[in-house]
């Protein structure tokens, strides 16, 4: 009969279930060196495989730093503590395996851990059993016998009960009787995405100031990035652990990033220079590099820390920065799967056609399927169910009409994540379209608390705005957002070219309409007709108001309809109306919409 192994300074087992056992812990660590998620390259499995030997051959009382340094890093005898390889090499070992079992990991029968203090592994189950189950080979089995290598047999007999238990939870959750899990669970039960470590910005200068400003601005960064939930950002306790100069393959090999965002500070004087530069671990490339330039005379040390952290951030991370289109044009070489589909998101969000609707809505049903606590896809699907009802791309016929299904997929976001700024967003967005004007707005206004560097969240709440009626906060809000993410696609410049001809400058309106270029879009070319009109050129607004008609043969006929779903402004609608007719384009009786528009008036928004 084959002994459990007790590691030293381990914990009494939780239960009366015995420890793992030899083979068990041997398997355990097979698995753990082969997976993908756990560093390919380096000294991580060199040296985990020593320390988990040696103490399954019981001699776990010799582990100590010389021991390590000796066999796994081969330093000469002559070895002291002053060299600190072994304590650098174990805090990321402790860091990889935590990354292991928080991705790969989660259902391994047994966990090894290295607790701080020292590097004698301890071993135990990750779930202690606490039922009964049935062996099929040998009668009826105590949980405790049961060895992961029949754990397979024992899953079948639980996996109906585990599956009703946990459609159970996954009803409850929804109606809201749970409360949301945490962070960390959710991003357990998430797809990967692109991976971000922050390494320390090095201190380039001198004096007290130049060393508060640089870690103030990477504390700043830590706080930033993580609001951007398209992406995956290193937390802060791993920023703190690397050195400045770390290497991108270091980073690479020990957490399995794909970015690595990096700088320094520079003081001469009153002059205050930071530069950042965002690296490919796969092979060290700069992909982007800025620098920022600032009199600290002029203004307030943490206000300046502030704004280029945000900069540095909204370059980046934000929807149509520097990672997603990268990654648009030549995605990496694992199989992100659902990560693809935010990216396929974001090129239809860009074209607004039927097409590219069809695409990502299948997509992101399928990549729900997969990870149902997902929260940016929920946002983003309830946006793309939306898109059937405002645009009439792709109509599903079904019980639920497509606002209730975008308000469905919205909650969903938001109960599973409720700081996930796509998920607020696409909350704000179906309220708008569900005539709960007052409630979308103070949503928006939440949003906007949230993340304010978030341009996409920036520009949709412009444009909610900007329709009800604030057209010159709304076009603020569109100015900011195309200000710091140009590549933001041609919506929003549509947006700011209405908000423009609303607030009667039709020189911007003609510039913006022409940045927007949206021709797979009916809505652009509609406002394209009324803006060309207001400018006098005809000829422009008779052919946009013809391809028009012709994309939207029903729109027209059902104008104060559509204006009112859009929660317009009485006055707005009518000036609306006046430029259709400007244009050349045939609409009903004034009489007509003098009636509908009345019975509209009198509908709850």
């Amino acid at each position: 009969m084959q002994t459990s192994i007790p590691a030293e300074g381990s914990a009494a087992p939780i239960s009366s279930r015995p420890a793992p056992q030899a083979d068990d812990i041997s398997e355990q660590l097979e698995r753990v060196v082969s997976s993908p998620e756990f560093p390919g390259v380096g000294r991580a499995a060199a040296f985990l495989r020593y320390v988990v030997s040696e103490t399954l051959d019981g001699r776990g009382n010799r582990i100590k730093a010389y021991s390590i340094a000796i066999e796994v890093f081969g330093r000469d005898p002559g070895f002291t503590q002053d060299d600190p390889v072994v304590r650098i090499e174990a805090g990321r070992l402790r860091r990889s395996l935590e990354r292991y079992y928080l991705v790969a990991g989660q259902h391994d029968p047994v966990r090894i851990d290295i607790p701080k203090g020292g590097y004698v592994p301890t071993f135990a189950w990750s779930c202690p059993a606490s039922v009964d189950i049935g062996d099929e080979d040998a009668g009826e089995t105590s949980p405790s016998e049961v060895r992961p290598g029949r754990w397979w047999p024992a899953r079948r007999v639980l996996l109906p009960g585990a599956a009703a238990f946990a459609a159970a939870a996954i009803s409850l959750y929804w109606i809201g009787t749970r409360s949301a899990p945490s962070p960390e669970r959710v991003a357990s039960l998430s797809p990967d995405r692109p991976a971000l470590v922050v390494a320390p910005f090095a201190n380039l200068g001198e004096g007290p100031e130049a060393q508060l400003y640089t870690a103030g601005l990477t504390e700043e960064l830590m706080t930033i990035l993580p609001r951007f939930k398209e992406i995956k950002v290193f937390g802060r306790e791993t920023s703190k652990s690397l050195p400045a100069d770390v290497g991108a393959s270091e980073v690479r090999a020990e957490f399995g990033a794909r970015y690595l965002l990096a700088g320094g500070v520079r003081t001469s004087g009153k002059r205050l220079r930071v530069t950042a530069r965002l690296l490919d671990t796969s092979d060290g490339e700069i992909l982007w590099s800025e620098n920022y330039d600032n009199d600290l005379a002029s203004g307030d040390l943490f206000a300046i820390q502030t704004d280029v952290a945000r900069k540095v951030a909204t370059a980046i991370a934000q929807p149509y920065g520097v990672m997603a289109q990268i990654d648009s044009a030549g995605p990496p070489p694992d199989d992100l799967g659902a990560y693809e589909c935010t990216l396929r998101f974001y090129a239809y969000r860009s074209e607004l056609s039927a097409e590219a609707h069809a695409r990502v809505r299948d997509c992101l049903e399928a990549a729900l399927a997969l990870f149902p606590s997902y929260a940016t896809a929920w946002a983003m699907l309830s946006i793309v169910y939306l898109d059937e009802d405002r645009y009439k791309f792709n109509p599903t016929l079904g019980q639920d009409t497509a606002i209730q299904r975008a308000l469905h997929a919205a909650r969903r976001a938001t109960q599973i994540d409720p700081t996930n700024t796509r998920g607020l967003q696409a909350l704000m967005t179906a309220l708008f379209f569900d005539r709960q004007l007052a409630e979308s707005l103070r949503v928006g206004e939440q949003a906007l608390a949230t993340n304010p560097n978030d341009t996409e969240l920036m520009g949709e709440f412009g444009t909610r705005l900007a329709i009800a009626g604030q057209w010159q906060r709304g076009a603020s809000l569109l100015d900011e957002a195309i200000a710091l993410n140009p590549g933001s696609g041609g919506f929003y410049h549509g947006t700011r070219a209405l908000a423009a001809y609303m607030l009667r400058d039709n020189q911007t309106a003609v510039l913006e309409i022409r940045q927007a270029n949206m021709q797979k879009f009916p809505l652009f070319h509609v406002v394209a007709a009324i803006i060309y009109a207001e400018a006098g050129m005809m000829d422009d607004a008779r052919r946009e108001g013809q391809v028009f008609v012709s994309m939207r043969p029903d729109f027209l006929p059902n104008i104060v309809t559509e204006l009112a779903m859009r929660n317009m402004q009485p006055e707005d609608r009518d000036r609306l109306i006046e430029g259709l007719r400007k244009a050349g384009m045939t609409v009903p009786d004034p009489d007509a919409i003098a009636s509908t528009a009345a019975t509209s008036d009198l509908q709850p928004r």
